[in-house]
């Protein structure tokens, strides 16, 4: 589930009653993106209750389900999302069945509340995970045999454990970062950025990997690679503006943002080339020019590299209605 791949992943999504509508988002809505974004069904998912039933979010807003969950041999990747009043849901009946599906699955997921599901099952003894932090020393006094990590989220052989919303979001990027690349990712998470103009506060992003902007210098930097993504500056010349030097900048953005300041540079730009590609007419010249590539050629050399295909092959896919 988490090694490069180009291929459809298929998720079974177990929502248990009282979980927060922003909980389910969380998960499928950066899948959705990626869909989107790439041009592909790079993601399905199912949906159960235990049930059968919509289930009723804390926000009053139904979740319509595909079925009750009755796993049999599946071996697709299950995750269980849980918000409020767990115990209520964790009948004996249920943690049989987690257990019985745990011998199959490829990988189990605790989301918020969905590890007491998983360790009411014995499924995380000897397992590091992460809980929602109102939780942590509750959970650790009950499941001594667990360890109990203060993360946002855990990744552990075939368990992944998330302490909230944000958290999960932050997990599902890390999913799509490892399976499909940085840039894929990168251009995800972008669609939940937001910023307190306002206030003068700094630029908020999801955690990409270990990228969580909470440096005002690589927030400045990420904002002048956005505004000069058709026509790219130095390296050198976005630390002066930041009022650092290039080196320090290269260390600031490998600590926070896990890339060097060129990947990132680069992905932007391949990503907007994408965008036209795929949602304009434009010539191939004219979006080579526009995101800063000084020939047809080289931009064509890179988006190859980046994205496994021509651009040529990206538009005639997307516009005959292909997905792989």
């Amino acid at each position: 589930m988490l090694d490069p791949s180009s291929e459809t992943l298929d998720l079974d999504i177990l929502v248990l009653p009282e979980t927060n509508l922003i909980l389910v988002a969380s998960v499928i809505e950066p899948l959705r993106a990626a869909n989107r974004i790439s041009g592909r069904d790079l993601y399905r998912w199912r949906l159960f209750s235990p049930d059968g039933a919509a289930i009723e979010t804390r926000s009053r807003i139904p979740v319509p389900v595909d079925g009750p969950f009755r796993p049999a041999q599946e071996t697709v990747p299950l995750f269980i999302l849980s918000s409020y009043q767990w115990q209520a849901s964790a009948t004996p009946s249920l943690r049989m069945k987690l257990s019985r599906t745990a011998r199959y699955r490829t990988m189990m997921a605790g989301i918020e509340s969905g590890s007491w599901f998983l360790a009411e099952a014995s499924l995380l003894d000897g397992h590091s995970v992460t809980i929602h932090w109102e939780d942590m020393d509750d959970f650790a006094a009950a499941y001594p045999q667990v360890t109990v990590l203060r993360e946002r989220f855990v990744i552990d052989g075939k368990r992944i454990t998330t302490g909230g919303s944000l958290p999960t979001l932050d997990l599902m990027l890390e999913i799509i970062r490892r399976r499909q690349g940085y840039s894929l990712a990168l251009e995800v998470s972008r669609l939940f950025i937001y910023e307190h103009e306002r206030t003068g506060g700094l630029l908020q992003v999801p955690a990409l990997g270990n990228m969580r902007i909470a440096d005002q210098r690589v927030s400045h930097a990420v904002r002048l690679m956005e505004e000069t993504v058709e026509a790219p500056v130095t390296l050198e010349r976005v630390a002066r503006r930041v009022g650092i030097s290039a080196r320090h900048l290269q260390e600031l953005f490998r600590d926070t943002m896990g890339v060097t300041p060129y990947q990132h540079y680069l992905a932007l730009r391949l990503n907007a080339a994408r965008r036209k590609v795929i949602e304009t007419k434009l010539e191939f010249a004219d979006i080579a020019a526009a995101t800063g590539f000084n020939s047809s050629a080289a931009f064509s050399r890179s988006y190859r590299a980046h994205y496994h295909e021509s651009p040529t092959e990206t538009r005639r896919r997307v516009r005959t209605g292909g997905k792989g």
